[in-house]
């Protein structure tokens, strides 16, 4: 039997172009998988903006305006950096919603506070900011294939008003 639960990007999907809305991305440690999923349905530049890829501190405040203080402060994997990253995008790439992820896909790069793995993903909209946190443990490539999903999720859920309480 064939599964016939739409993919979320196609979930995603029907849901900003059913209200008007458009969507960008800002990603670090997934280097453009999540934009990779969105553009990957047919028609998704009635949606999606554009994404960017800011993988040092430089391009996470020379593109997305994060703090040079936020950084230094918090790390780039932290709910802070993540909705800087995630308003950043919204606004100069003038999308309605900027979802953002900054994670540590491994092998290396872990610390005791920050295991490989742990990613923060950062959504900013006209009516606020949420951010979450996971703990993956799988290699790098799934690492980033789990945090490609859970950015879709956290829009489908964004979407499907389920975040008042984050």
């Amino acid at each position: 039997m064939r599964n016939t639960i739409p993919s979320l990007e196609t979930r995603v999907g029907q849901h900003l172009r059913s209200r008007s809305l458009k969507l960008a991305t800002a990603e670090s440690c997934t280097g453009g998988l999540v934009a990779d999923h969105i553009t990957d349905i047919p028609g998704s530049s009635d949606y999606f903006v554009g994404g960017v890829v800011a993988y040092t501190y430089e391009a996470k405040v020379g593109l997305l305006h994060v703090s040079w203080d936020t950084l230094r402060q918090t790390g780039a994997v932290s709910r802070e950096t993540v909705i800087e990253m995630a308003r950043g995008v919204r606004t100069v790439l003038g999308a309605d919603i900027g979802v953002s992820v900054s994670g540590i896909a491994g092998p290396g790069g872990g610390m005791p506070d920050k295991p490989v793995g742990t990613t923060w993903f950062g959504l900013s909209a006209q009516d606020g900011d949420w951010a979450r946190k996971y703990v993956w443990e799988g290699e790098r490539r799934a690492n980033k294939e789990s945090s490609a999903q859970a950015a879709l999720q956290f829009v489908l859920d964004y979407l499907a008003n389920k975040l008042e309480n984050e």
